[in-house]
């Protein structure tokens, strides 16, 4: 059994602010898919946040890549963190319940 990260962000500053440092966080997301940390991401409806589905080996692992976050770091959003175990999945998605890899004394 996998557990997985559902990553609820809330957008805490005005629009423009967000849209100011949007292109640093997507920078963060595509480090962090390249890393392998994340499965799949987007804006929520209507526009208030986001929403990430991560993978880690603790939820240690994945407040410690919520830091990295440049919306964390500018205190643009908060992060609401739900673990969940993934008991049931499409055969297409069994690759991403792999585990995953702890994260390096560095970056956390």
């Amino acid at each position: 059994m996998t557990t997985l990260y559902l990553i609820l962000l809330t957008y805490v500053q005005a629009p423009e602010e967000v849209a100011a440092h949007l292109e640093e966080h997507r920078a963060y997301l595509r480090r962090m898919y390249a890393e392998d940390h994340f499965i799949v991401s987007g804006p929520r409806i209507p526009a208030e946040g986001g929403v990430i589905l991560a993978r880690a080996a603790s939820e240690d692992d994945v407040r410690a890549l919520i830091r990295m976050d440049p919306f964390s770091q500018r205190s643009i959003a908060q992060y609401q963190v739900i673990a969940f175990d993934a008991l049931w999945n499409a055969s297409q998605f069994a690759p991403f319940l792999e585990p995953p890899a702890r994260l390096a004394p560095d970056e956390g």
